[in-house]
């Protein structure tokens, strides 16, 4: 399987503003190791310097930056159908092998090549998680996009099966999908010695996160809650979170550092697809506390304590049993890393490594019909 991908162009999508982005280079650098080249097409935002950086460092990796607003956003216009366009227009210069979609994307005529379609989140699962009612007519059109390039792509990958039973709930049957797990490298996140704080991280000003929670517990526990990330919205405004620590957007060697000093990784989150953060508090052994939704429980059973997102007293007293119980706390760390282990990222490059060669059957394609040169990574290839 691995040998027949060996040269192939992916063109792939992704946004700046969260865990997409760092998605997209883990499974770029499997890629990479499997002699598979990315063209990165960014959205959302410019990638700021450290992120220009660490695209830099995945070889073979072509990163094309956009500031097309995404199709989530209120003011997203007729962004997402310049951003399709644009695709278009990408898909014409580089002559990929294969359509990697990271967000819900349908140009105005077919693709040349095969398209996976991978399904993070959606606003109306969102919407129905945080605020217990479907989304209002505003969001109707964005609702038609996303039902559009869900039926248009050749297949839908999602995190997780919860994802995937919300997603045929809300927009219909595709016409085929698949699970697949994300992943991080467990050789970049390791414990260190545990400091007396209880950490959280992602987008603080999403209501998804629940950060009010932990704001509301935070003035009755032993330790300080301190949070990472930016609570400023993409749009404008925003809050900055009361009654925590707040230490906004955190560089990569940073948040390694931050969890791996924490003993405690708190998230009583809504809505989650699947949660990089928690995988990589999990990798630096900190006890997991969150929110008891489908989608980690399904992840994290047997592995975290869950508390019902809205049941404040319940989650002050379970984080605060954990901080005065260290044997407790140990266990939990132990079995949270050792669950974090299914999800790596050699087995998420892997499986989608299979899922490729498999659409590049159906779509009969191949690079040698490009005229482009196949693509030669610059370390060694690894057998997937």
């Amino acid at each position: 399987m691995a040998e027949r991908l060996r040269g192939r162009r992916v063109l792939m999508t992704a946004d700046t503003l969260g865990g997409v982005w760092d998605y997209a280079l883990e499974l770029s650098t499997q890629l990479s190791r499997r002699g598979i080249a990315t063209v990165l097409a960014t959205m959302g935002r410019l990638p700021d310097p450290e992120q220009r950086l660490a695209a830099a460092a995945v070889p073979g990796l072509i990163l094309e930056p956009s500031d097309y607003r995404l199709e989530w956003m209120p003011e997203a216009g007729t962004d997402p159908d310049r951003a399709a366009d644009w695709l278009l227009q990408l898909e014409r210069r580089y002559t990929p092998d294969l359509i990697h979609l990271n967000s819900y994307l349908r140009p105005p005529r077919p693709w040349r090549t095969p398209s996976l379609l991978v399904a993070h989140s959606c606003v109306l699962s969102w919407w129905q998680a945080v605020h217990r009612q479907p989304a209002p007519p505003e969001w109707d059109r964005y609702a038609t996009r996303v039902s559009q390039a869900l039926q248009g792509a050749s297949v839908v990958a999602s995190p997780t099966r919860a994802l995937r039973r919300c997603l045929v709930e809300l927009y219909g049957p595709m016409r085929r999908s698949q699970v697949i797990w994300n992943g991080r490298p467990p050789e970049q996140f390791r414990p260190a010695a545990k400091g007396s704080y209880i950490f959280c991280a992602g987008r603080l000003w999403d209501e998804a996160k629940n950060l009010a929670a932990l704001a509301s517990v935070a003035p009755h526990l032993d330790w300080p809650v301190v949070a990472a990330g930016d609570w400023r919205r993409p749009e404008g405004g925003g809050k900055r979170p009361e009654r925590i620590e707040c230490l906004g957007q955190l560089g990569r060697a940073e948040m390694a550092q931050k969890l791996a000093r924490a003993p405690i990784y708190a998230l009583p989150a809504r809505y989650e697809p699947f949660g990089l953060s928690i995988l990589e508090a999990a990798l630096c052994e900190c006890a997991l506390v969150l929110g008891d939704i489908p989608t980690l429980r399904e992840l994290w059973s047997d592995a975290a304590l869950f508390v019902p997102p809205d049941d404040h007293p319940r989650l002050r007293d379970t984080l605060q049993a954990l901080v005065r119980d260290p044997p407790r706390r140990q266990a939990l760390a132990l079995a949270a890393r050792q669950r974090a282990r299914r999800y790596s990222a050699e087995k998420m490059g892997q499986n989608y490594c299979h899922l490729y060669a498999d659409l590049l059957a159906k779509g009969a394609w191949s690079p040698a019909a490009t005229g482009r040169p196949l693509f030669r990574p610059a370390v060694n290839f690894e057998k997937g």
